[in-house]
């Protein structure tokens, strides 16, 4: 079974929005992985909510879920107190609420890999037992 990709809000804007400056290299990375790529409604809301008011770009970033390019996990009363704890953990960083929902959600999937242009809080940010992120792009 291949690892799941879990993807991070600045990596789907820069899909999305050719005009982002790592457009072509998020491009690019997406289409050399090969397994599922997965991500969080507060990934999804906040990407929605960085593409802008505009219908355009927003249908964009839903049609990566509605043709499931992307899986969508949704997060559960266990998973929102580990979020909490992580927040916690994290909050001289800070640890915004995305980016935890994709720390836990890699804990759940037992995945190391993320699709962020955050290097700075994803290679500061531990998994359980101290296990750190693999970047892409």
């Amino acid at each position: 079974m291949e690892d799941e990709l879990l993807l991070d809000t600045g990596a789907f804007v820069a899909l999305v929005d050719r005009d982002e400056k790592l457009h072509d290299d998020c491009v690019a990375a997406l289409e050399k992985w090969t397994g599922p790529v997965v991500t969080t409604e507060a990934v999804l809301t906040e990407t929605l909510y960085l593409v802008g008011p505009g219908w355009r770009g927003q249908k964009a970033c839903l049609e990566f879920i509605l043709r499931g390019a992307f899986q969508l996990v949704p997060s559960s009363a266990k998973s929102l107190q580990r979020v909490a704890m992580l927040m916690g953990k994290y909050r001289n960083l800070p640890m915004d609420f995305a980016d935890a929902t994709l720390v836990v959600l890699g804990e759940e999937l037992a995945t190391d890999w993320v699709f962020t242009l955050d290097r700075r809080g994803f290679s500061t940010y531990r998994m359980n037992r101290n296990r750190a992120f693999q970047i892409i792009p």
